[in-house]
């Protein structure tokens, strides 16, 4: 017999944490209290034994416990947690790391607070009064936490207002608000997690009807190590770029500033190539091939990291370049059709000229070369919550 779908689903993403799995299991399981129908799901991306801990462990726990193992980690963290959502059941998900420096005796207090507040997410905050940061390791990590958050907040700052702690891994979701954020037909309109910090994604792309924080004390890691490194800070950075410019003009601007730091290998290398005696028009020729090249390698892994898919690397090359020198050859003809046949000052025709061109070759690359796909994947089945067993082998959805 099928088991009723849960209130609760407590989704949690791990990577190498077996020895952190016992406690987290107990705590969770002490934390519900009677009559609150929860599950714990494992979205797991381990190499080492957690899976087998988390086996071994769900035979002590009184709640039903789902364990996902990816082979294959899409997306990072914030990838196992939508697989993880998938997987769940529950009207509210809750969203906790394996480390226990996030309490799950807060559990409980996250979905109050949702049900009191008709909030569709709900947020344990370090930085809400009296909330407490203590469990981060030294100033260089606190210094990259507050930065990282006045960053995001600066970029978003409708989306998350009101949210003191955007970079949390600690939080509530209504499971209407994540279908709803997952409702689109455009690819950029979907959930497109990257990296750890899953919350901005659900809170950017979702636009949860309301939003509360319950204060907590960020404790100190139980075993195991931080996956905190400089490979997942630049994952952060290509996400912040992704979802800001999930919306065409804040796409046209990112693109006009990249093109503008075009010019810097451009001149250098033009000032190369003039004082080694290369005549200055075949020197500004290749110049500009270096400053199309930079331009292509941030616009092709930033701004369009989801659409890179419809051509191969040296295509999408090949055409950004054509496209780009075609605006070079096309900016000095069109400039001096403006002076001649609408008597404009020299100034205001290459502006003019500049203004048309760059617009022309955004449209061209925005619409053409990184075309949007004209409809979404069909999203996998989610799996009704299982009886209280652990669920790893076969995986319908794996």
């Amino acid at each position: 017999m099928t088991a009723p779908p849960a209130d609760v689903s407590v989704v949690v993403p791990t990577f190498n944490e077996s020895g952190n799995i016992r406690e987290l299991l107990t705590r969770i399981g002490a934390a519900i209290p009677a009559g609150m129908r929860a599950e714990v799901v494992f979205a797991d991306d381990s190499t080492d034994d957690t899976c087998q801990v988390v086996e071994e462990a769900s035979a002590d726990c009184p709640l039903p416990v789902i364990l996902h193992h990816r082979d294959v980690p899409e997306g990072g963290l914030g990838g196992a947690v939508v697989e993880g959502i998938e997987r769940a059941s529950g009207r509210w998900i809750v969203v906790i790391d394996a480390d226990l420096q996030h309490p799950p005796e807060l559990i409980p207090a996250l979905v109050a607070r949702g049900e009191a507040t008709g909030a569709e997410l709900v947020v344990a905050s370090r930085y809400a009064a009296g909330g407490d940061r203590t469990g981060l390791d030294g100033g260089y990590r606190r210094l990259v936490s507050s930065a990282s958050t006045l960053v995001t907040k600066s970029l978003f700052p409708r989306a998350l207002s009101g949210l003191t702690d955007p970079m949390s891994g600690f939080f509530a979701i209504r499971r209407s608000a994540v279908e709803r954020g997952s409702a689109g037909t455009e690819p950029e309109e979907g959930l497109q997690p990257l990296g750890y910090k899953i919350l901005l994604e659900l809170a950017v792309r979702c636009r949860p009807r309301g939003i509360a924080e319950v204060p907590y004390s960020f404790g100190e890691r139980h075993a195991g190590e931080s996956k905190s490194t400089a490979r997942e800070g630049l994952r952060f950075l290509r996400h912040l770029v992704t979802l800001r410019t999930a919306d065409p003009r804040a796409r046209a601007v990112v693109f006009g500033l990249i093109g503008l730091s075009g010019f810097v290998p451009n001149l250098l290398l033009l000032w190369l190539l003039t004082r080694w005696g290369l005549y200055y028009t075949p020197a500004e020729i290749v110049a500009n091939q270096a400053g199309l090249l930079w331009n292509f390698a941030l616009i092709d892994s930033f701004v369009y990291r989801n659409q890179r898919r419809h051509h191969h690397r040296a295509v999408r090359l090949l055409s950004f370049a054509a496209v780009g020198n075609a605006d070079l050859v096309a900016r000095i003809p069109l400039g001096a059709l403006l002076m001649s046949s609408a008597g404009m000052a020299p100034v205001a025709a290459t502006a003019l000229a500049m203004a048309v061109v760059f617009t022309a070759r955004f449209l061209v690359v925005d619409r053409l070369l990184y075309q949007r796909l004209s409809g979404r994947q069909a999203e996998p089945a989610r799996v009704p919550a299982p009886e209280p067993v652990v669920d790893r082998v076969p995986d319908p959805l794996g």
